[in-house]
């Protein structure tokens, strides 16, 4: 993932979390930040070494680039997103951590809207 794409300095993850709004499910807690001047949407990570040692850590930090590496064309650009994975993470499969970072950008409203478009007219 490229650098522009990434959230690193103590500074923006501290105004994401104090401007942003949360959502969680059991696996993660995202905040985003709506950034309208920005044309492109960034994330920072946080696994904390309760999770384990740094080669879990590493590993879910890499499934969760990756997911948002897969899903880049649908996730809503123009925000910046803090994500932080709990416990059970760390005995989870790809697929698993996909379909849950799925379940809560869907719930935070980071994903665009699927084309169902429905004309009135």
């Amino acid at each position: 993932m490229k650098k522009k794409y990434r959230i690193k300095k103590n500074e923006e993850f501290q105004e994401v979390f104090r401007r942003g709004v949360s959502t969680a499910n059991r696996q993660f807690v995202v905040y985003t930040l709506d950034r309208p001047e920005q044309p492109y949407f960034r994330i920072g990570l946080s696994v904390s070494k309760k999770l384990g040692k740094a080669v879990v850590r590493n590993q879910i930090k890499r499934y969760v680039r990756q997911c948002f590496l897969e899903l880049k064309e649908e996730v809503v650009p123009g925000k910046d997103y803090v994500i932080i994975a709990r416990q059970p993470v760390a005995e989870m499969g790809y697929a698993e951590v996909k379909k849950s970072l799925l379940h809560v950008l869907r719930k935070a409203g980071g994903l665009k809207k699927r084309g169902r478009t429905t004309d009135l007219a």
